[in-house]
């Protein structure tokens, strides 16, 4: 039984170069959030540090982890895995903390699936264009444009998710879009009932970025 007090979950995810882990970690800033630091078996890329970004594990090592039912979720992506263990983030919400997830669809409905006793905020965050989204793409893997081909290809069935989320926002300018997170957040926070929002107008901005 979580205590009264007990941290929540905010879940971002998106289509990868959307820009969610630029808003996790403008997110973490804020006093009682903390970044869920996922483990993975993919190389770090430049500029990322081992237990600050990701603890960067051996396949190995990580089906280990799978094997003693030690993640609160994992997937596969891009033929790397990542997965969020279940202790550290438990110990955390027990503490009051807020723990923040910087995961995919699969994570965040595996998370939704376990009917933990805490409450969950889950948020997805859209690119303004397909175009910018490669440009981000392009500009993330430098050295490998091969990489950022082949996460666009899996761009439609991502997209596709938003719905199963309880918010959907384009992140057009970051700040704005980070604003607009927290405001939602804190309505959250507040209220048992969804928050309601324009819906049509990212089922339209969905229709303009698959065709």
């Amino acid at each position: 039984m979580a205590e009264k007090k007990a941290g929540i979950i905010i879940i971002l995810s998106s289509p990868s170069g959307a820009g969610k882990t630029t808003l996790v970690k403008k997110i973490s800033l804020r006093k009682k959030y903390h970044i869920s630091i996922s483990h993975t078996t993919r190389k770090p890329r430049l500029n990322e540090k081992n237990g600050k970004d990701y603890f960067f594990v051996k396949k190995k090592d990580f089906r280990t982890l799978i094997k003693d039912k030690k993640f609160l979720e994992y997937a596969k992506v891009f033929k790397n895995y990542y997965g969020s263990l279940k202790e550290t983030v438990i110990n955390k919400l027990k503490k009051g903390e807020n723990v923040i997830f910087d995961i995919d669809w699969q994570g965040t409905q595996q998370i939704k699936s376990k009917k933990l006793k805490f409450k969950i905020i889950t948020i997805f965050i859209l690119p303004p264009s397909k175009q910018e989204l490669f440009k981000r793409l392009l500009k993330r893997d430098q050295k490998d444009k091969k990489i950022a081909i082949e996460r666009m290809k899996q761009f439609k069935d991502d997209v596709m998710h938003w719905k199963d989320y309880d918010y959907a926002v384009v992140n057009n300018k970051i700040e704005e879009c980070y604003q607009s997170i927290i405001k939602f957040i804190n309505i959250q926070k507040k209220q048992k009932k969804v928050f309601r929002y324009d819906r049509k107008l990212i089922k339209n901005h969905i229709k303009y970025l698959i065709n």
